[in-house]
């Protein structure tokens, strides 16, 4: 069983920051077409807000010798200007939208691939709240870093750069003294941006546990309102909720501090600038308007200081983001060396000296279990909560990998199957049966089970005795049941799952307390439908209820992880032991 960490701590991520950012721009890369031309649009957003500046100097020309050509020119090039200057940003703000949504698409995607091939300790670990939480509000959070924090930094970045350029084509001595403070800057930007990164992890933890207490909540209403959970449940969200708002007040402070902290500085530099301007050998052979359009380069520039200081709250998100999105996406798959793929085996399983243990845990859970189960033949598993059955069963499917030993089926290890072909000669029911909010028939005819035909869906509708239900619905087969077959009494949805299961007709069949949620007269249906769907097929049966399992092949009584009686009904209870012990109980609480 693979024992690598499943949780993604950004504490022990080995990947850098700046290593993360380049495997986030990777995705870009099928858009380089899009990207190119954001860059072009913010390229001529930047390159008029430079002309801007500089047409300063023909402004003041223009008012201290008004012409008629000079007005005409003069109202041209504003015009001119702001036209050239909106194509950029038309340009620039579409294109990075498509690639940062495209950019979105794609990791969604992945991540939800990489999760339907997760092994099921990962689920057992990580809250089905949080695991949402990474596709939903995590991936938006690495739109931001790739789409918004792209343009602004790109965009303001050239526009800096532009005017920068003007101002040392000017005069390059001035141009000294306002670049003064920019080691000043960052190292503001420097602290803000650790600081941001730190808060936005916890924002993002903050933001799991809301979804996880809020799905617990929605999907649980009944016991909530039952129990009177409701002023637990509101303590509970509100707590998770402030701690929310806690994080994202950090946030907004340490942004809120640090971009006044660096317009202040611009401003000193601006302040020094107009100082130094005044003094005649530093201002050389400059005229009005040349010192206008210097200053007004340097006062422009103060706006995309702050934006590209400003974005990055914006890129520590996206990166923090990325960091658990990419952990996600890093985690082992189910381990499927094998390749054996038979298109169907006869169902001869041998459980040979198999033990099991789950992670972190110090005892074996299943202790040398020896077993071989004929093809065809029905076993039964009872004995107390916690003695191994459910495990048991679970390794069949290789939901989990054993940890000792070796199970077989049809003589080949189940190592060398492929999973999926594996699965394929398996049908379960569970105690817990799950339904999706679709149809009756879709719900039969599940996954693989798709292209099964009507008539095969109402087959095996009528042999789980389903039909006599479905054909009180309002729209019979058709009928929407609602989230996880809400819409259902429990025995209707246990029969769905029988229905499910004949329909698949797999030679190897798992009934994990299948009739607990039936009421005696559904028990005595499902009963002669479990007869019908048992012939010819290796069925393994954990029950409570003995009375369901008395017909069994072979009972087999489990007690800490270990088998420790076997045999037909009958001779169990003649044995005089455990099994008759458990079936005396059961025996004197019905009467």
């Amino acid at each position: 069983m693979s024992e690598s960490n499943s949780t993604a701590d950004p504490v022990k991520q080995p990947a850098t920051n700046w290593a993360t950012y380049k495997r986030l721009l990777a995705y870009v890369k099928p858009f380089w077409l899009a990207f190119s031309l954001a860059v072009v649009g913010n390229v001529i957003y930047a390159a008029a807000s430079t002309g801007m500046a500089a047409a300063m100097e023909y402004v003041i020309t223009a008012l201290e010798n008004p012409t008629d050509e000079n007005r005409i020119q003069l109202t041209l090039l504003i015009v001119a200007v702001f036209a050239f200057r909106g194509v950029g940003t038309f340009m620039s703000q579409y294109f990075i939208s498509y690639v940062g949504r495209n950019v979105i698409n794609a990791l969604r995607k992945q991540v939800f691939d990489r999760l339907l091939n997760l092994p099921s300790r990962y689920f057992d670990e990580n809250a089905s709240g949080r695991l949402v939480s990474k596709l939903t509000f995590n991936v938006e959070q690495v739109a931001e870093a790739t789409t918004n924090a792209v343009t602004i930094t790109l965009r303001e970045g050239l526009t800096i750069l532009g005017l920068l350029g003007f101002m040392i084509y000017t005069n390059w001595k001035l141009t000294l003294v306002f670049v003064a403070v920019g080691p000043l800057i960052a190292l503001v930007v420097s602290y803000a941006s650790k600081r941001f990164r730190k808060i936005s992890k916890r924002i993002q933890g903050s933001m799991g546990d809301i979804t996880h207490v809020a799905s617990e909540s929605i999907s649980g209403y009944r016991v909530v309102r039952t129990f009177g959970g409701e002023h637990y449940e509101r303590d509970r969200f509100r707590k998770v909720s402030e701690k929310n708002l806690q994080q994202s007040l950090k946030m907004a402070s340490t942004q809120a501090i640090s971009i006044p902290i660096i317009q202040v500085l611009v401003a000193i530099a601006i302040a020094a600038l107009v100082w130094t301007m005044l003094a005649p050998e530093i201002r050389g052979e400059m005229s009005t308007g040349q010192l206008v359009a210097f200053i007004t380069a340097a006062t422009t520039m103060a706006k995309p200081i702050r934006q590209v200081t400003s974005v990055h709250a914006k890129i520590q998100k996206g990166v923090a983001a990325a960091h658990d999105v990419f952990g996600t996406m890093d985690e082992e798959p189910e381990h499927d060396p094998g390749t054996y793929a038979p298109e169907r085996v006869d169902g001869n399983i041998e459980f040979d000296n198999v033990c099991f243990r789950y992670r972190d845990q110090l005892e074996d859970v299943l202790k040398g279990i020896t077993l071989s189960i004929p093809a065809g033949q029905s076993v039964a598993l009872v004995g107390r909560s916690g003695s191994g059955k459910s495990t048991m069963v679970s390794l069949l499917p290789r939901f989990y990998e054993y940890t000792g030993g070796d199970i077989r089926l049809d003589g080949h290890s189940l190592k060398d199957f492929s999973l999926e072909a594996l699965r394929a000669q398996i049908a379960l029911v569970t105690q817990n049966v799950v339904l999706f909010n679709d149809t009756i028939a879709a719900n039969i005819a599940y996954g693989a089970l798709r292209h099964h035909s009507r008539e095969q869906i109402i087959d095996a509708a009528t042999k789980a005795h389903a039909m006599e239900f479905i054909e009180r619905m309002p729209e019979g087969l058709d009928t929407m049941i609602g989230d996880n077959g809400v819409m259902l009494s429990g025995g209707q949805r246990q029969r769905l799952a029988i229905a499910r299961a004949l329909l698949k007709d797999a030679p190897v069949l798992i009934l994990d307390e299948a009739t607990s949620a039936l009421d005696t007269e559904s028990e005595r249906h499902i009963q002669e439908a479990m007869d019908i769907v048992m012939q010819g097929r290796t069925t393994l049966i954990i029950a409570h209820r003995l009375s369901t399992i008395e017909k069994a092949d072979r009972i087999l009584v489990m007690d800490g992880g270990m088998i420790i009686e076997s045999g037909r009904h009958e001779e169990l209870l003649a044995k005089g032991g455990a099994y008759a012990q458990l079936h005396q109980m059961q025996f004197s609480e019905q009467a």
